[in-house]
C-alpha cells in the first residue's frame, strides 16, 4: 500500500493556473506563488490540475509542464504537491499519472470520466484501478465532484472495499455538498487512516465536524483571518478538533463570508481573479499576468 511521507491533511491549495494576456501559461510567476502560499498563507499542501487550475481546459503538454514547474519550484519549499490527472481518455490519464511519478509529485488524484459516464460503482473502480495502477507507488485520490461530472455514484459505495482493488488509494477530495455521504465515508472508514479532504468551502466547519481531515479550495490562498484560524486548527497533529477551536473558526466564518468576495481594501481580491460567484476562470482574468 502506498505510503506518502507525511499525511495529506490541513489546508490544501487548489492552484490557479496563472495566463499571459495572450492565454499562454506564465511559468514566469510560479516560484513567486509558492513563496506566497508558504511565506504569507502557512500552505505547504498543493493540489495541481484541478477544477480551479483549469486542468481539464489545457492541453495534455500544458498540464505535464504545469506539473513539472510546481515540483521543481516547491521542492524543499512545500510538503506535498498532489496532481490532478484525471482525463476523459484513459491512456492520456495513464500518461499523467506516469509523468507525475517521474518528476516527484507526492500523489495523483482522478476525476470521474464525464462523457461517457461510468453507470456504476464497478465500471468507475475500473477505470481509477487502471489509471492507478500506470504509477502504483502513487498515493492516490478519488476526486468526487458529481455537480460538475454528473457521475451520481455515491462516494461512501465506492469506498466500500477499494482498498483491495486500488492499493495505493489513500483518500478523497470531496467537493460535493451531500454531508450525509461525506458523513459515511468518514464514520465506514475510521480505521483506515484515509484522508478525508473536503473541498465546498461553505460547508467546510460541517465538515470539520463530521471529521474531516483537511480541505482543498481556493480562499486558502486569500490572506483572511478566516482562512488563518481554520488552517490553524487543520493543522493541529488531534483528531478530532478541538471544539474550542472550531468554535472560534465559525464565529471567524460567520463574520466572513459577507466579506469574503468583495474586500474593496486589498486590490487582488478585485483584480478579476475573484467575482461574486467564486474564482474568476484562469484563462479569462486579465490580472493572472501576475500572482494574484
Amino acid at each position: 500500500m502506498a505510503s506518502p511521507k507525511k499525511r495529506l491533511q490541513g489546508l490544501v491549495a487548489a492552484t490557479i493556473t496563472p495566463m499571459t494576456e495572450h492565454g499562454e501559461i506564465n511559468f514566469s510567476v510560479i516560484g513567486q506563488y509558492v513563496d506566497y502560499l508558504v511565506e504569507e498563507q502557512g500552505v505547504k499542501n498543493i493540489f495541481v490540475n484541478g477544477t480551479t487550475g483549469e486542468g481539464l481546459s489545457l492541453s495534455i503538454s500544458e498540464r505535464r509542464q504545469v506539473a513539472e514547474e510546481w515540483v521543481t519550484k516547491g521542492r524543499n519549499k512545500l510538503d506535498q504537491v498532489v496532481i490532478h490527472v484525471g482525463a476523459l481518455s484513459l491512456k492520456e490519464s495513464q500518461e499523467l499519472a506516469k509523468h507525475a511519478a517521474e518528476i516527484g509529485a507526492d500523489g495523483i488524484a482522478v476525476i470521474a470520466p464525464f462523457f461517457l459516464k461510468p453507470r456504476n460503482k464497478d465500471a468507475l473502480i475500473d477505470f481509477l484501478k487502471e489509471v492507478a495502477a500506470a504509477a502504483p507507488a502513487q498515493p492516490f485520490y478519488y476526486y468526487h465532484i458529481p455537480a460538475l461530472t454528473g457521475v451520481q455514484i455515491r462516494a461512501e459505495e465506492l469506498l466500500d472495499g477499494i482498498q483491495e482493488k486500488i492499493p495505493s488509494f489513500q483518500g478523497l477530495k470531496f467537493s460535493d455538498t451531500n454531508l450525509l455521504d461525506f458523513g459515511q465515508c468518514v464514520d465506514q472508514n475510521r480505521e483506515r487512516q484515509l484522508a478525508f479532504l473536503f473541498g465546498v468551502d461553505e460547508q467546510l466547519l460541517s465538515a470539520l465536524v463530521m471529521g474531516a481531515t483537511g480541505a482543498v479550495g481556493s480562499p486558502t490562498q486569500i490572506n483572511h483571518p478566516t482562512q488563518n484560524s481554520i488552517g490553524k486548527e487543520l493543522s493541529l497533529p488531534h483528531s478530532p478538533f478541538l471544539l474550542t477551536g472550531i468554535l472560534y473558526s465559525e464565529i471567524y466564518q460567520l463574520c466572513g463570508q459577507t466579506r469574503f468576495w468583495s474586500v474593496p481594501d486589498q486590490s487582488h481580491h478585485d483584480s478579476g481573479i475573484w467575482d461574486s460567484n467564486g474564482p474568476t476562470p484562469a484563462s479569462t482574468a486579465e490580472s493572472l499576468q501576475g500572482v494574484y
